[in-house]
């Protein structure tokens, strides 16, 4: 059962397997041994959307315990009941999901301004901290969510209409309107038909979303569109002084052996071009979160995430008016991830993205496309949520089964609630219950007209206790509702 959920044949042999395979092969290995503790370490990397709620299935009916260190949010959002939380050489602990996050994190800021206030220049700077911090990175979420919105709408106006334009340049260092047109293109992969009849326009402005299980032709299907790849049948054309900047899975752009500094301004000197504009390549490098110290450093000596914050530093710093990423969430840590996103809605070009980050899409992406069966590749715009709830995500068929061999029996679909569905449901039945005497008690503090001429300080920590409040139950309303009307779904059927 647990071979069969994940999408593999019971028959395959082990060292045939590829590596996104064996990740599938060893978690359900783990399940089929029914442990009373799972200790998972970034479980989802390598895995496609399929796998990954394949193993969400799983730990959601699992009834032991089960740690995971990951910076999936969605993930956590979907699995998680508690959480962990390394900040400032402390392990702090939350009692509820990831879902709860941002509202603990506000919390724990406003109770460590609280803790401080006898000492007025670190109330200061808490204060400072926590305005400038959390106050301006929620408008800043949801100021990008306001343009998401506006650029998704339009995206979504043009594809009803349908509406043609010509090729134009407008301006140096720009694309023409239409940056890339796809007409009836089909592609073949010996007996696999990876693309039929695609018919797809990409505008200047647009980020687009490639999704895909592992082994449909995501990689194909980008190199189709960049002319990397000819097509079979059809046409692909590019709008004029296309300048595209590649950032792929291997980071294969970066010489191990030249140093940050190096790879940054390969010219020499200590100034590094940033889409024609002169930066210190010191300071350019702080924004990707590397130390002075780092920069005499080989690129050898870099983790994972930091060879993946160098590819994007160099991969933006170029003069190009298409950025194309391919898997580019890998090994980032969340703070990467959150200034990726902002840096993905600054910038002025077309993004194409191959990602199975869930979150991420749903961020950054205007329109998402992916396959839907037999060389088939639908557009909707929006997110992957958007496009989840159009064409239902993807089906996971195994790979590469013998000629003759049984295929793996379906996983049979669940007719209820998780345990840790019906777990969470009650504890945020017990949440709602608090929570509204917690932001009642706030108010009644902050109708005091005296309130704040007696301690300025206490009335705005007040104050930002009562948003925080009114954003954990929000918060807490919206998991709940999630929760109840996957109940209706199931007694439905």
């Amino acid at each position: 059962a647990s071979l069969a959920l994940f999408g593999l044949d019971p028959d395959r042999a082990p060292d045939g397997l590829s590596g996104g395979e064996a990740r599938r092969a060893t978690l359900a290995r783990a399940f089929a041994h029914d442990p009373d503790i799972l200790l998972l370490d970034e479980p989802t990397n390598h895995l496609d959307i399929a796998a990954i709620e394949a193993l969400e299935q799983s730990l959601n009916n699992f009834r032991g315990a089960c740690l995971i260190v990951s910076h999936d949010r969605r993930f956590l959002q979907r699995t998680s009941t508690g959480m962990l939380w390394l900040r400032r050489r402390q392990i702090l602990r939350h009692e509820q999901g990831f879902s709860a996050f941002e509202a603990w994190a506000e919390s724990t800021a406003i109770a460590e301004a609280r803790d401080n206030a006898r000492l007025e220049t670190q109330l200061k700077a808490e204060e400072h901290w926590l305005r400038r911090g959390v106050t301006a990175r929620r408008a800043r979420n949801e100021g990008r969510r306001r343009k998401l919105d506006a650029l998704r709408a339009e995206r979504r106006t043009r594809l009803q209409t349908g509406a043609r334009a010509r090729f134009t340049t407008e301006g140096a260092g720009e694309t023409s309107r239409i940056v890339i047109d796809a007409k009836g293109v089909s592609k073949r992969y010996g007996e696999n038909e990876l693309i039929a009849g695609l018919n797809l326009r990409i505008m200047r402005g647009d980020r687009l979303g490639i999704v895909g299980p592992n082994g449909a032709g995501k990689t194909t299907f980008l190199e189709v569109l960049l002319k990397q790849r000819a097509p079979d049948a059809g046409e692909v054309k590019h709008g004029e002084s296309l300048a595209i900047a590649y950032v792929d899975q291997a980071r294969r752009a970066l010489d191990p052996e030249a140093t940050l500094w190096d790879t940054l301004a390969p010219a020499g000197g200590d100034q590094v071009m940033v889409r024609g504009r002169p930066r210190h390549v010191a300071s350019y490098a702080q924004e990707f979160l590397f130390s002075p110290a780092q920069l005499r450093q080989p690129t050898s000596a870099l983790s994972g995430g930091e060879r993946n914050r160098l590819a994007l530093a160099v991969a933006i710093a170029q003069p190009a008016n298409v950025l194309v990423l391919d898997e580019p969430t890998n090994d980032l840590d969340m703070d990467t991830l959150e200034a990726l996103e902002t840096l993905l809605e600054e910038y002025e070009g077309t993004v194409l993205v191959v990602s199975h980050d869930r979150a991420f899409l749903d961020g950054v992406a205007t329109q998402i496309v992916g396959p839907v069966g037999k060389g088939r590749w639908a557009e909707s715009p929006g997110g992957w949520s958007d496009f989840e709830r159009e064409h239902g995500g993807f089906s996971r068929q195994p790979a590469a089964q013998r000629e003759g061999a049984e295929a793996p029996r379906p996983a049979r679909k669940s007719t209820k609630l998780s345990y840790r569905d019906e777990r969470r449901a009650q504890e945020l039945e017990t949440l709602l219950a608090q929570i509204p005497a917690e932001i009642a008690g706030l108010e009644r503090a902050l109708s005091d007209a005296s309130a704040f001429e007696r301690d300025p300080a206490a009335f705005e920590l007040n104050a930002a206790s009562l948003a925080a409040a009114r954003s954990r139950l929000s918060a807490a309303e919206s998991e709940w509702l999630e929760i109840e009307l996957r109940r209706e779904q199931f007694n439905a059927e």
